[in-house]
């Protein structure tokens, strides 16, 4: 390892990666890698991870060994490096044999200072003795929520990396993250025995991206009509089954979108294809299960939509950070129906261990919450990371942007409290949301008059309202604090003491009317952070393609929409003034200066330039 001067990173990075300055905690994490100490690492997605192992590997002698667990991210990572002239290179099962023997043969010359691998190759008894021979500098472990059983993502073979310091004891270990609870996050430091590691931890903000959640009534329609309205964008579509992913992909080529589906259920090859037009900008829609997204490195993902509730916060905000790579506006949208929720409990029934389907039910709880808060979205994800956000409203969800009607909801919360308080003062137990509902709406059903809960004072007296309303209610009441939902089997829910004294003293008690379900999906664009002139910045992007197809690499290798608005935006005229865009590094400006170089030139004979202020 090498000491390094804060001064002498920014030449490498400007040269290398066309960049003059670091993102929050960057320079921080690659010096501390560069004097040899462990580090853990967690960053948002887009918040530059790799880098953080990249440039170490440029500035030290010997080999960064980066594990990762899917092969599409070593090839999206190994194209992109080298175009910016890094000699980096990958280990998996999607090479033939002699490409394999090639790549060895190429490590064994010390001919590559990057080496991509799966967790499952590394740990075999012969490629680590191969290791033990080409000079190992730094070990980064991409992903690193898989190596714990609390992560949303655990993955075995992660389980192995453990014996990793055994091997190397005196190599630093990197570990990186974009998305970690607390527990998870020291799960991660104990497997992977990191010794005194530097601690890193970003904020979970991404100002960039917009969060909406809508009520989901005719599900298709509405998402046809945000597609519509972004034909030249890409955008994720996540499906809760195979089934759904197929048929909303097959309904969107009928009407016309590009589409395709994307889910465990597929052969390898055919995921390995769709996976590739779509990185391409072949196909601009993916309709995915979660099977699809980890380590897509595709930074001009507009929007990302969850047709159906996730499963769990992480998870959802894992997969919404796939939008908006490049820090330019994206949007989130989340298209909500209760009768969501009853489907994933259905499932969780299903599981056999009672402690999954208890963590199962407790992360459900808590993405309906998300999604039927009134409160600020970004506010409640960053709180569940331990977050605090720091303004009132963050002008980027549909709660800041159109708060939600409020009323005095104080008799409807007593009749609610009351039902639960009578129902339990009648049986000894509490009982779950669906049963009180039918109690309130004075339903005649076997399970009430089995019970005899149709002889109680609150039997029928909501019946003034429908089931779903009651149920928001009181989904409300238990954000609120005045009920509390059980995790186990039959998620019993109860008075807690404030529902206890709201009842007694007849508190007053504010609640939100829910959004509509006619409200439309379409949405307004925030204004974009990088304004351009668009006529020239789309035949920046066919020249991109055609470049990029030449080359036999998706279109964002040679350059990210953020680079083409500025280069869109500036109208440099000769490769100096080219050389100082940003992600334009020294390769990069020999290789593709002249091209786009000249159809700014012609542009610029037949258009006068835009004035931006």
């Amino acid at each position: 390892m090498v000491k390094t001067k804060s001064h002498d990173l920014r030449e490498p990075l400007k040269r290398v990666f066309g960049y003059d300055s670091f993102r929050p905690l960057q320079e921080e994490i690659i010096r501390d890698a560069l004097e040899g100490r462990d580090v853990f690492a967690l960053l948002p997605t887009g918040g530059g991870k790799s880098l953080c192992y990249q440039l170490p590997a440029l500035l030290s002698k010997g080999l960064t060994i980066v594990v990762s667990p899917l092969i599409a991210l070593m090839k999206d990572q190994v194209d992109a490096l080298t175009a910016n002239g890094v000699a980096a290179t990958y280990l998996n099962s999607s090479l033939a044999a002699a490409d394999s023997r090639s790549r060895l043969r190429g490590l064994h010359q010390g001919e590559y200072r990057i080496l991509y691998v799966a967790p499952e190759r590394l740990m075999l008894s012969g490629f680590l003795e191969d290791l033990q021979r080409w000079n190992v500098s730094l070990i980064a472990v991409d992903e690193a929520h898989c190596i714990s059983e609390w992560g949303h993502d655990f993955r075995p073979e992660y389980r192995q990396l453990a014996e990793l310091r055994g091997h190397f004891p005196g190599v630093p270990v990197m570990a990186l993250t974009a998305t970690a609870t607390e527990r998870v996050r020291e799960d991660i430091v104990n497997h992977l025995r990191l010794s005194e590691p530097g601690i890193y931890v970003a904020s979970f903000n991404r100002p960039n991206l917009t969060y909406r959640v809508v009520p989901r009534s005719r599900p298709y329609e509405q998402l046809f009509e945000f597609v519509r309205g972004r034909r030249a964008e890409s955008g994720i579509v996540y499906c809760f089954s195979r089934k759904s992913a197929e048929s909303v992909a097959e309904r969107l080529r009928e009407d016309g979108v590009k589409a395709l589906a994307y889910h465990a259920g597929l052969s390898n090859e055919e995921r390995a294809k769709n996976q590739e037009l779509f990185l391409r900008d072949e196909v601009r829609v993916m309709c995915a299960t979660i099977a699809f997204g980890m380590g897509i490195n595709k930074p001009n993902v507009r929007y990302v939509v969850h047709y159906e509730l996730p499963k769990n916060i992480e998870g959802y905000y894992q997969e919404t950070g796939r939008a908006g790579r490049d820090s330019l506006p994206s949007e989130c949208l989340l298209l909500f129906s209760p009768s969501d929720v009853v489907k994933q409990t259905g499932f969780i029934d299903e599981k056999t261990d009672p402690d999954e389907q208890r963590i199962a039910r407790e992360q459900l709880q808590q993405i309906v919450h998300y999604a039927e808060s009134a409160d600020c979205r970004r506010g409640e994800l960053l709180r569940y990371f331990g977050e605090d956000f720091p303004t009132s409203g963050c002008g980027a969800c549909d709660n800041c942007l159109s708060p939600r009607d409020t009323f005095d909801g104080t008799l409807a919360a007593q009749k609610f409290l009351s039902c639960v308080y009578r129902v339990k003062q009648r049986s000894g137990f509490g009982f779950g949301l669906n049963h009180l509902v039918e109690v309130i709406t004075g339903a005649d059903t076997e399970n009430v008059r089995r019970r005899q809960h149709h002889e109680i004072s609150t039997y029928g007296i909501g019946r003034e309202m429908k089931r779903g309303e009651w149920q928001s209610i009181a989904r409300e009441l238990i954000r609120l604090g005045f009920l509390r939902q059980s995790t186990e089997k039959f998620a019993t829910i109860e008075l807690t003491n404030e529902g206890v004294a709201a009842l007694r003293d007849r508190r007053p008690i504010i609640l939100t009317r829910p959004h509509e379900v006619s409200e439309r999906t379409r949405t307004t664009r925030r204004r974009g952070e990088i304004e351009c002139d668009e006529g020239l910045f789309e035949k920046l992007r066919r020249l991109r393609k055609e470049l990029a197809d030449e080359r036999d690499v998706p279109a964002y290798i040679v350059f990210s929409d953020a680079t083409l608005r500025e280069m869109a935006r500036s109208y440099p005229k000769n490769e100096r003034e080219f050389s100082q865009l940003p992600g334009v590094g020294a390769k990069k400006t020999e290789d593709f200066a002249g091209p786009f170089l000249d159809v700014i030139e012609d542009y610029l004979a037949e258009n006068e330039p835009m004035s931006f202020t």
